[in-house]
């Protein structure tokens, strides 16, 4: 019953709004009393913080399984910019930007949680990259992987990049190429320019 609450009140509160989201309006549509709810979760911000914890590792385990593909490394960084266009553009409400607002100290548990799995996924495309010549020998990848991490943050800051100049995924794209035009060598170049020419190609 715990994760049937967990996976419904995630559905809830990212179609609709933390804020907006009573937990009468999750027992109404489970189906169950209110009381049901409190015996799992003594506070709507405990079922808040397990919510954003458990699409965290949902989204962590979809990324993880895009790193078992063992592709070559830009693939792997064009796939992972794939799932998260497709993820963001399905959300109704930024729940990002709802966590900071209205919950900050689950909005900082979930940014700690956010940068360590990611700086750790992307130290692992920098090495196999350099290991495979298509990245620069040279990089300082402990710095490359802070500074993805809080880029990959700032376009998601509407007050940057407003959302009726820049589209998700034009961000993304040109992130990317951003990203890679300064860390590949002339192989990885030639590589990203082929998988440019494909894309543009479809």
């Amino acid at each position: 019953m715990k994760k049937k609450i967990i996976i419904k009140s995630a559905e809830l509160f990212l179609n609709l709004g933390f804020k907006s989201v009573t937990m009468d309006d999750i027992a109404n549509e489970m189906g169950i009393s209110k009381k049901t709810i409190y015996q799992y979760f003594e506070t709507k911000t405990k079922l808040i913080e397990a919510t954003a914890i458990y699409k965290f590792e949902c989204i962590s385990e979809s990324i993880d399984a895009i790193f078992n593909l063992n592709a070559n490394p830009i693939d792997e960084l064009f796939k992972i910019k794939e799932f998260i266009t497709n993820y963001m553009s399905n959300q109704k409400k930024s729940p990002e930007f709802q966590l900071k607002k209205y919950y900050p100290r689950i909005h900082t548990i979930l940014k700690q949680k956010q940068f360590e799995v990611m700086q750790g996924c992307v130290s692992g495309n920098l090495d196999r990259g350099i290991a495979a010549g298509l990245y620069r020998d040279n990089l300082n990848v402990e710095f490359i992987s802070r500074i993805y991490f809080n880029s990959m943050g700032a376009l998601k800051d509407h007050e940057i990049f407003p959302e009726n100049q820049f589209s998700l995924e034009d961000l993304l794209d040109n992130y990317l190429e951003y990203h890679l035009r300064g860390i590949c060598t002339p192989l990885g170049v030639t590589l990203l320019n082929k998988k440019n020419t494909l894309i543009n190609y479809k």
